[in-house]
Order: C-alpha cells, then sequence, then structure tokens
C-alpha cells in the first residue's frame, strides 16, 4: 500500500517554517534574494502631519478589522498582567513601574502580526486574525526573530537596571505593601532619587529601542532585508528627521500611559492602532 500523505498540525507547520525561515535556506538558493537584502532603502523626510495620517490609517485599519485585531493584541496586556502578578506576589513591588514602562519596548513585537494586516489591507485583501500567522511563512521570518530577541535583550537589561535602582533606594527594607511603597517615593528624598534616576535611565532604554526598530519590523516584512540593513534603515530615519521622530515617541508613550491606566485594559485598543499607524508610517519614511 503506498504510504498517505502526512498533513501536518498548524503547530507543526509552523515549527517547520520557523526552522526553514531561520536557518536561512531560501535566501542560500537565490543569489537576487541575497543581492536584494542587502540593498539600503532610501529615506524620507516625514513631518507631524505625516504622522498624523498615519495615525488616521491606522485607526481606519483598526475599525476595519476590530474584531480579529482585538483577538491578537489582548495576548499583550494579558502577559503585562501576569508579570505584574508575579511581581506583586514575590514582593517585588519596586519593579512594577519598570516592568509596565518597560513592557512598551516590546510593543513592537507584538504588533508584528498587525502589519501583515495592514500590508494585505494596502492591497485591498479581505483581511483576518488567520493572515497576521502568515508572517511565520515569511522568509523574513528568522531576521524578525532575531529582532525581537534584540528588544527582549533590551527588556531584561532595563529590568535589570531598574532593579539595582531600587536595590539602593531601598538598601534598608523594601516596601511589602502598595502603600508603603508610595509613601517611600513620594514621602523620602531616596525615594524621589530612585524615580529621577529611573526614568532618566529607562528614557535612553526607549530612545535605543525606538531608534533600532522604529521601521525595522516592517521593512524585514516587507522587503526581506537583511536584519543589519533594517536597523541601519531605521537608524538613519531618526536621525534625518530627529524632531518629528522625537515627537512620535512622546505620542507612542502617551498612549500607551493611557491605555495602561485601566489595567492595561485599553492597551486592547492601543497596541493594534499604533501597530497599525506604524506600518503606514514605515511607509512615508522609506522610499
Amino acid at each position: 500500500m503506498a504510504a498517505q500523505d502526512h498533513v501536518g498540525n498548524p503547530f507543526e507547520y509552523v515549527l517547520k517554517r520557523l526552522a526553514w525561515a531561520v536557518s536561512g535556506e531560501g535566501r542560500r538558493q537565490d543569489p537576487a534574494a541575497r543581492a536584494a537584502a542587502r540593498v539600503m532603502p532610501q529615506v524620507r523626510k516625514v513631518t507631524a502631519a505625516d504622522l498624523r495620517d498615519a495615525l488616521r490609517r491606522g485607526l481606519s485599519d483598526f475599525g476595519a478589522a476590530r474584531d480579529d485585531v482585538v483577538f491578537i493584541a489582548v495576548f499583550y496586556p494579558l502577559a503585562g498582567l501576569l508579570l505584574l502578578a508575579a511581581a506583586a506576589r514575590y514582593d517585588l513591588l519596586p519593579m512594577i513601574f519598570p516592568l509596565v514602562s518597560g513592557f512598551a519596548l516590546l510593543g513592537p513585537v507584538a504588533a508584528v502580526g498587525l502589519y501583515e494586516i495592514s500590508r494585505r489591507r494596502e492591497r485591498g485583501e479581505d483581511v483576518s486574525w488567520m493572515d497576521a500567522a502568515k508572517v511565520f511563512g515569511s522568509p523574513a521570518i528568522g531576521q524578525v526573530l532575531q529582532m525581537g530577541l534584540i528588544l527582549i535583550g533590551l527588556f531584561l537589561l532595563w529590568l535589570a537596571a531598574a532593579y539595582q535602582i531600587s536595590l539602593m533606594a531601598f538598601a534598608d527594607a523594601p516596601p511589602v505593601t502598595l502603600e508603603s511603597f508610595v509613601r517611600e517615593v513620594f514621602a523620602t528624598g531616596d525615594g524621589w532619587r530612585m524615580a529621577i534616576v529611573g526614568i532618566a535611565v529607562g528614557f535612553v532604554f526607549a530612545v535605543v529601542a525606538l531608534a533600532i526598530s522604529v521601521v525595522s519590523f516592517p521593512l524585514l516584512l516587507d522587503r526581506h532585508v537583511d536584519l543589519d540593513v533594517a536597523v541601519r534603515t531605521s537608524l538613519k530615519v531618526v536621525a534625518q528627521n530627529p524632531g518629528t521622530m522625537a515627537l512620535w515617541g512622546l505620542i507612542v508613550a502617551g498612549l500607551l500611559v493611557l491605555g495602561a491606566l485601566p489595567a492595561l485594559i485599553g492597551l486592547v485598543v492601543v497596541v493594534p492602532v499604533l501597530g497599525h499607524a506604524t506600518w503606514h508610517l514605515y511607509r512615508k519614511a522609506v522610499g
């Protein structure tokens, strides 16, 4: 009897596609693809009006596929809530703010599927949350995963730095209740110093994350360039548009803060809107 064709389950399919993409087998077999992956894209000037238009288009994408993107984006605030619960359970109250603020560094990773939805909608195609999962079949998934690991590394470094800052501020005894933590931060000199130093250090991490990722993920998915090309393009966008990119960073930070206020629930809306808007900003910034 002839052997029947084996049809793998979706999980098996994703694993196989990841293994194929990370290995780079497809590019090694295609000299034209290897050459295209090394081409530096042209970078354009962007203005505050471009940011407004990107946000408008992002909101439009969210409205067109609201049920689908909410299904995807819900995992981001859920993961944040789990981290906060773990911090409170293990008496790491000084780490709650670093967790909430630093979690924004992972936003571009969480939005990868949303970029794919915007890309398909831009072509006039019908989209669903299943289309977001198709990024795992992209030849660029290896580079996307590597970029994600870089941002995860930044997130972990930020947590390590914040933990050391909290140890210096609460050298005698860390607060064990939320009330005592708030009192220590706002009613003592050590608390104020911890807040100021922590915000300054966090700002540096946020600037680095923005500079290397503002267009990296959409560029990797759209043109399948090499990782270093994507990062250098992102840095070039920031260098040529410092004021506009600073404004974009403030907009992102402000919206994430608003979304985080009601127990991170607002991120179910904020994350997809920003994700879609980032795709449209990429279109404007990269020729």
